[in-house]
């Protein structure tokens, strides 16, 4: 059968893509949309099965546009290549390193922010606290030490701009191969970074330069922009939702619970992209060889067939069924990292610091294939 087609505003798709993607799902489990010539997964339950598929589903995309912007990382590659890669980094990222070695880092990072920010008396959330924690970390993470905050931040956006660039506007594409540039200019000059960075690992492991450079600028475009935004939005759904401040408070709620509701109901990755490799059917529908699928995790996360009032933030949910960090071999290798960061420091930090924290004015969230609020504006005594 062919797959029904939409036409979308993409304006008012990056704006608020829920309404629309919630009808796209309740229509039909895969949807075309030219303006961004993809094929567009939407049913929780599909995208968990169909991201496992990867040899139908391929990460492998030689002309896509991360590939192109930035190398081919291991998120675009699969079976062996991949599992190389991600065993070379894991000495990184796995559990016992965050918990033993980054974790103290982050507090220390994060204390620091903290008091530079508190006499101020007032912020906003996402420029003035949360970039700089998610930057201070992907510094350590990284071993470009030597980067300052604001430009770990830029070039993050940079890349990830030009990743999500459907439209091929140039001055994104130019602004991601300066940034690329940038990053490969910190890769070439930092001497002796940390054993346990990503450098360092990566040094040990005997990778080549191209493979080291692609796996640097794959943990910078995706371990700033989402740890920046779910600080910044996690925090401003707790100060939207009383209720939950004072369960909280009382030991009734805990971070983890937050941040993982958060990121369930306000994706701050909304998609994944794959090339389809062979002519394959879902539910009857016929995808082409070679054509783009894009696995919708945020609306998967918001799926009325798994979870109630999906469009409600409600951390107190069952929220296991989310595929918030994926569900398949390319589960996000930062996982554990995103959870020690974001719901053990940098949000009950900001709260035990700052306890009488308010909003001090409307936010606004902006993003589909990445999603954030724009500036969450506060005060406090």
């Amino acid at each position: 059968m062919t797959v029904p087609e939409v036409s979308i505003d993409p304006a008012a798709f990056h704006a608020d893509p829920y309404p629309i993607l919630a009808q796209i799902q309740e229509t039909s489990p895969v949807t075309y949309v030219r303006q961004i010539d993809a094929y567009l997964i939407t049913r929780r339950d599909d995208v968990a099965e169909w991201e496992r598929k990867t040899h139908i589903l391929s990460s492998d995309q030689p002309g896509g546009l991360m590939t192109v912007l930035m190398g081919q990382n291991m998120m675009r590659k699969d079976g062996a290549a991949h599992q190389a890669e991600r065993r070379a980094i894991f000495p990184t990222i796995s559990p016992k390193t965050v918990r033993e070695h980054w974790a103290t880092q982050f507090k220390t990072a994060t204390h620091t922010v903290l008091r530079r920010i508190a006499p101020h008396g007032k912020c906003d959330l996402v420029a003035d606290y949360a970039m700089p924690v998610s930057a201070e970390a992907l510094k350590l993470i990284t071993g470009l030490v030597d980067m300052p905050w604001q430009r770990m931040d830029a070039v993050s956006q940079a890349m990830i701009d030009g990743c999500a660039n459907y439209a091929d506007d140039p001055a994104v594409t130019t602004r991601c191969h300066t940034a690329t540039a940038e990053i490969d200019h910190h890769i070439t000059i930092t001497k002796n970074p940390d054993p346990l960075s990503l450098l360092g690992v990566q040094h040990a492991a005997e990778l080549s330069p191209e493979q080291i450079s692609a796996n640097i600028k794959l943990a910078i475009s995706g371990g700033q922009n989402e740890p920046r935004d779910a600080i910044a939005g996690a925090a401003y759904a707790v100060l939207q939702h009383p209720e939950t401040r004072s369960a909280l408070g009382a030991g009734a709620l805990d971070w983890s619970q937050i941040f993982e509701e958060y990121c369930r109901w306000m994706a701050p990755i909304g998609m994944s992209p794959r090339r389809v490799i062979q002519e394959t059917a879902i539910h009857g529908l016929t995808l082409p060889k070679e054509a783009r699928a894009f696995l919708m995790f945020g609306a998967a996360n918001r799926d009325p067939r798994v979870f109630k009032d999906p469009a409600t933030f409600n951390p107190w949910r069952d929220c296991r069924q989310a595929v918030t960090f994926g569900a398949g071999p390319h589960f996000c290798a930062g996982a554990a990292i995103s959870r020690e960061l974001i719901a053990k420091i940098a949000l009950p930090m900001l709260f035990d610091h700052l306890p009488r924290l308010r909003l001090n004015g409307p936010t606004k969230f902006q993003g589909w294939a990445f999603r954030g609020p724009d500036c969450v504006d506060v005060t406090w005594a």
